[in-house]
């Protein structure tokens, strides 16, 4: 029989620790859960852009509290990604003004050419579609969401083609805030 070793336990990066100790000075000491949606979104990007149930224990165990209270706030809010995604996470405007202006349209035209359906990932593991609700954009509808970026009006086959195409061209996942320090200058946001 061959020696079996348990996965590792998931651990912050030094430079993600820090940033988790700077957020919580923004809260009071005996207050440190306040932080939780912050450091979610820490983790969510330190480990592939979801949530597995392994990284909502450490985010607890980081924050002393107790797990079921990571895991109610992280399945209620759609910004947190409990399963593995893509590359890119295209966040569908759902919504009255985007579905006037053909998110219904947008969304087949991306179900296409990406080969998945609303929920799954594409088969070459670059994108990942989810339908949100109101991205606070109607003026420029329909519009899609990749991390902060939106992308408005995409209400042409060629708008959302640009869009796609823009973001297969990147090679890194943007740099983050408290990564800046640790990266080599030509991996660093400029």
């Amino acid at each position: 029989m061959e020696p079996t070793t348990a996965p590792a336990k998931p651990q912050f990066s030094a430079a993600a620790q820090a940033e988790i100790k700077r957020l919580l000075t923004h809260y009071p000491e005996d207050r440190s859960k306040s932080a939780l949606l912050p450091i979610l979104h820490i983790a969510q990007a330190e480990f592939g852009g979801w949530v597995s149930p392994e990284v909502q224990d450490l985010v607890a165990e980081t924050l002393n509290i107790k797990p079921i209270e990571v895991y109610e706030v992280s399945s209620f809010y759609t910004m947190y990604n409990l399963k593995l995604v893509g590359k890119h996470v295209l966040e569908i405007c759902r919504t009255g003004p985007c579905m006037l202006r053909g998110s219904d349209e947008l969304t087949e035209h991306l179900e296409r050419i990406t080969g998945a359906k609303v929920g799954e990932t594409s088969p070459d593991g670059l994108f990942t579609l989810k339908e949100v609700e109101c991205l606070a954009a109607c003026g420029f509808a329909p519009v899609v969401q990749v991390r902060e970026q939106y992308y408005e009006q995409l209400d042409t086959p060629e708008a959302v083609d640009a869009m796609l195409n823009e973001l297969r061209e990147q090679i890194h996942r943007p740099i983050l805030s408290w990564e800046e320090n640790e990266l080599p200058n030509s991996l660093k946001n400029n």
